[in-house]
């Protein structure tokens, strides 16, 4: 029987992660928006299933504005949200999205009980906070995608800088999705080497500064919108390594209850991806600056967290 995967916004990100998963042949994929104009979910599934001659899968992708279609769904990816806006606070940001997911979650998990979601809507760990509220599903089953993309942003600038092929770096980033996350320097390796023996602390200091402004550079450029074909395909990879249990170790938001002596919030570690969706939580050891930094984050998260009304 094949997998089903559903995803909710069939925007840029949403459409994104769909031709990243049909290249793969996953499985079947649904997308499901509830745009203005009622077409444009079929649309682009079927501009991507066009593609399947060229680049070789045979994914089946179905376009809807109804739920229906998504009954039985092994993953479901939440995309769909508002992007915070001029002159919109950070609890007029949670306050729209928190209605949207709201919905969704309901929707999605009364018609697939047992998929695991993974949420990509922003404030993201909040959003991932209040989907793991909503849906009553166990806490491995909800999931949050924005460690791999903030790591995927800085083994880029690593590889740049040096002048490597990316698939030498490794990069590690924890905490929240935004200006406070965690680059872990000492766990960030080329080649094995720690990157610190690499470059200098001014361009290592550089690098960090660079990832966690990494989605801010990207809006500053494109002027009318935000990433998508990295967030995309970094959902997409999650996706992956559960369906093919490849028990993956990457950084993604997920509920603590204890873990790094945190409780009842949902923050970015490395877990290990399955088909059980987060099967183990690594916890790795800390130095002093790095916990600082941490803190930092957790406050900052817990400070959106805040906003939200149940």
């Amino acid at each position: 029987m094949r997998n089903k995967i559903t995803i909710v916004g069939a925007g840029n990100v949403g459409a994104s992660c769909a031709a990243w998963l049909a290249e793969r042949d996953l499985g079947d994929v649904v997308l499901v928006d509830i745009p203005q104009t009622e077409g444009m979910p079929k649309g682009k599934a079927l501009d991507i299933t066009q593609a399947g001659p060229v680049l070789g899968f045979d994914t089946r992708i179905a376009g809807t504005t109804s739920y229906d279609e998504t009954v039985g769904s092994d993953v479901v990816v939440i995309t769909a949200g508002v992007p915070r806006k001029p002159g919109m606070t950070r609890e007029d940001l949670v306050g729209v999205n928190q209605n949207i997911v709201t919905n969704i979650v309901h929707s999605v998990t009364s018609v697939s009980p047992n998929a695991i979601l993974i949420v990509v809507t922003n404030p993201l760990d909040t959003m991932v906070y209040l989907a793991y509220k909503k849906a009553g599903l166990p806490r491995n089953c909800v999931m949050g995608q924005a460690g791999i993309l903030d790591s995927a942003r800085m083994a880029t600038f690593i590889a740049m800088e040096l002048n490597v092929s990316v698939q030498n770096v490794q990069a590690s980033v924890m905490g929240g999705h935004g200006d406070e996350m965690v680059p872990l320097v000492r766990y960030s390796t080329v080649a094995g080497i720690p990157i610190p023996q690499l470059l200098s602390a001014e361009r290592v200091a550089a690098i960090v500064d660079r990832t966690r402004k990494g989605g801010g550079e990207i809006v500053s450029l494109l002027k009318t919108g935000s990433a998508y074909y990295a967030p995309g395909a970094a959902a997409g990879q999650m996706v992956e390594a559960i369906l093919k249990d490849k028990k993956l170790i990457v950084p993604a938001s997920v509920y603590l209850d204890g873990e790094y002596g945190l409780k009842d919030i949902c923050f970015g570690v490395p877990v290990k991806l399955g088909r059980e969706g987060v099967e183990q939580i690594i916890q790795v050891e800390l130095n002093h600056e790095e916990q600082t930094m941490l803190d930092k984050s957790v406050e900052l998260i817990r400070g959106t967290m805040g906003a939200l009304k149940f």
